[in-house]
């Protein structure tokens, strides 16, 4: 740090007392820069995390990591509408998942009311493990229906509301880390393709939206997260016990993560702090796929 600060050109001040004045001045203007900012009040430190005033969607919100964002959306200040096909515990809007005038018809209706949307969670999804060889017609275009043509409705028809109400927004697509990988030991060859084709619905609408509200983007990004400790996978283990075991093998820690573990990344991804950040993936996963 020293030669650093004192160095000119390709030569070194031989004058120490150089040097310690000018790393003095600059520990000083530091100091100043922190004192200022710290005056500002603690408070506004993450001031770009927040969402208040802004109007949310999030489908699938009704059970597991869409819970989970919701509540994160509503602790930051946003407010939120849920979708779902449930409607317990949380939706106040009941939809079926790969509908897309019904999509179409709640997202205008939930603009039309706050005169703006700012973002989406598309959470809704189904799985469906079973042998590839055991596979039926009907559970294929089921999986590839909910999956990716209920995922890409909800982002169409919030982008189209965004865009009506002139809101630069963000859209969260929750893929999973098997867009990435094939689960060791869970059989479900058509759940990890569609979650695969998240991940490039992401992509896609992030090239096509990037400047679509008078130059300013709607930001899409995906959120591929590892294993979680949600009612989805708790059948799962109902179903195969020794899976629960297995899966936390392979990750790093060890273990099954929570929600809360990943509505970190998600509020990012709708905030302004995310700003400079689209048509990416954020895999949250615990290192499973880092070896």
């Amino acid at each position: 740090m020293l030669l650093c600060a004192a160095r000119v050109g390709n030569r070194y001040c031989s004058d120490t007392t150089t040097k310690v004045t000018t790393i003095h001045e600059s520990q000083s203007s530091i100091a100043k820069a922190l004192t200022a900012h710290d005056a500002m009040s603690t408070q506004r430190r993450f001031k770009r995390f927040e969402l208040n005033g802004r109007v949310y969607v999030v489908t699938g919100g009704a059970g597991g990591l869409g819970v989970g964002i919701v509540k994160a959306i509503i602790e930051a200040g946003g407010k939120v509408h849920v979708l779902d096909w449930a409607a317990e515990p949380l939706a106040d809007f009941h939809v079926m998942k790969e509908e897309k005038q019904q999509q179409e018809d709640l997202m205008a209706h939930i603009a039309a009311k706050h005169q703006r949307v700012d973002g989406l969670v598309a959470a809704a999804a189904v799985q469906n493990v079973k042998d590839a060889l055991d596979w039926t017609e009907e559970e294929t275009m089921h999986m590839l229906a909910v999956n990716v043509g209920g995922v890409s409705f909800s982002a169409i028809a919030a982008a189209r509301q965004m865009e009506k109400y002139g809101c630069p927004g963000s859209i969260i697509l929750i893929a999973s880390m098997s867009a990435l990988i094939s689960n060791i030991g869970l059989k479900c060859h058509m759940y990890n393709a569609s979650k695969a084709a998240v991940v490039q619905l992401g992509r896609s609408f992030a090239m096509e939206l990037g400047q679509r509200i008078n130059g300013m983007p709607v930001r899409v990004n995906s959120l591929c997260p590892g294993n979680i400790l949600t009612p989805m996978l708790r059948k799962n283990f109902e179903d195969d016990p020794p899976l629960r075991a297995k899966m936390e093998s392979l990750n790093l820690f060890g273990r099954i993560s929570g929600v809360e573990e990943h509505v970190g990344p998600a509020l990012l991804m709708l905030s302004d702090a995310g700003s400079f950040m689209t048509g990416t993936s954020v895999v949250v996963n615990g290192g499973y796929t880092a070896v």
